[in-house]
């Protein structure tokens, strides 16, 4: 299965989760390393749009394609299962409590979650700790260019 996300060049590479343990997100607090990926790249550029301030043109971003073995061990979660809050904003910490729980199990590498941003898209977050982590390639990264109609009001 082919996943995508959008990263900073330095960290183009980096498949740790460092940056979600530092900062905490929608599906893990601070101090729970996840890797966050989409199902698309239209999804990840949304992604990364609702969380720029409008003006502002995101620079030095690569697109990461990501190969996940596809006899990984995946759990999946339907909107039905998650509480009411789960696409609040700023994000709940009921949703940070799923992520760090599944994160703790080890059970699966992926977890498949909807997106908040794009109804009817998914993201896939990866355990980097769990055991076939290593298994999870890099298949591709380029740099990407963000279309400025995106970030600018008119």
């Amino acid at each position: 299965m082919i996943v995508y996300r959008l990263s900073r060049g330095p960290y183009k590479n980096d498949l740790s989760g460092k940056g979600a343990e530092l900062a905490g997100g929608r599906w893990n607090s601070k101090g729970t390393a996840l890797l966050y990926t989409s199902e698309s790249i239209a999804l990840c550029t949304v992604e990364i749009a609702v969380h720029m301030p409008l003006g502002i043109i995101p620079k030095d971003y690569f697109l990461v394609k990501i190969d996940i073995p596809d006899n990984t061990s995946m759990k999946e979660l339907s909107e039905a299962e998650l509480p009411a809050d789960w696409k609040s904003f700023p994000h709940a910490n009921s949703t940070q409590m799923i992520g760090d729980a599944f994160v703790q199990e080890y059970e699966h590498l992926v977890l498949k979650v909807p997106s908040a941003t794009v109804q009817g898209n998914y993201n896939y977050l990866l355990n980097p700790r769990h055991q076939d982590f290593r298994q999870v390639r890099i298949v591709e990264t380029v740099l990407f260019e963000f279309d400025k109609r995106l970030f600018v009001k008119d």
